[in-house]
């Protein structure tokens, strides 16, 4: 197995997804991607704590842009305006180009309750840090604990639409879709 090879946590995530496909989260092993990726299991811990940590790798960068993006946002803009902005411009940043290896993943988490806990862990820490950045633009902190629980239940919603067999519009256009039905939901037009 040679040293080093280009890519290794593309790969490592591709054989992850390949196997939990195959063979269930649950059975597959670090040394089973490794060596699916023709890496080593050296170099599997070197990008990744444990095998759950494959299909949780973006959850920090997510966060970041997020954060950045409602920073960043006109402070005109009402609060759940702006996370929503932000979550539709990191939607098309990082997420749409994969697609179809964000679709696996869902599926995958689906399948098992220790890492839809997980999940729901990291929407929390996400919720927590929109809430944080809204307060940081001198928004109540508990209309931007509002705000911020609003947008995600809105993201959830539409993610779970993109991800759907056959739909074929984007996440950024579906995020204004669920935050309507949300305002009608809650009277708010």
């Amino acid at each position: 197995m040679p040293r080093w090879k280009p890519d290794a946590v593309e790969r490592l995530q591709a054989a992850a997804l390949d196997l939990f496909d195959e063979q269930g989260f649950e059975r597959t092993t670090v040394a089973e991607i490794a060596q699916r990726a023709e890496l080593t299991q050296r170099t599997f811990f070197n990008h990744f704590p444990d095998k759950r940590e494959v299909l949780f790798e973006m959850s920090s960068k997510l966060q970041q842009e997020v954060v950045g993006e409602i920073e960043a946002a006109d402070h005109a803009l009402e609060p759940l305006d702006a996370v929503m902005r932000a979550l539709e411009v990191v939607a098309e940043k990082l997420l749409e180009s994969r697609r179809a290896v964000v679709v696996r993943r869902y599926a995958v988490i689906a399948a098992n309750r220790e890492l839809q806990e997980r999940e729901l862990g990291k929407h929390a820490v996400l919720t927590e840090s929109i809430a944080a950045a809204l307060t940081a633009r001198g928004c109540d902190p508990a209309t931007a604990f509002l705000a911020a629980g609003a947008a995600m239940l809105a993201q959830q919603a539409a993610f779970q639409r993109w991800t759907r067999p056959g739909e074929t519009r984007t996440l950024r256009d579906l995020l204004p879709e669920a935050v309507r039905a949300l305002r009608t939901t809650v009277g708010v037009s």
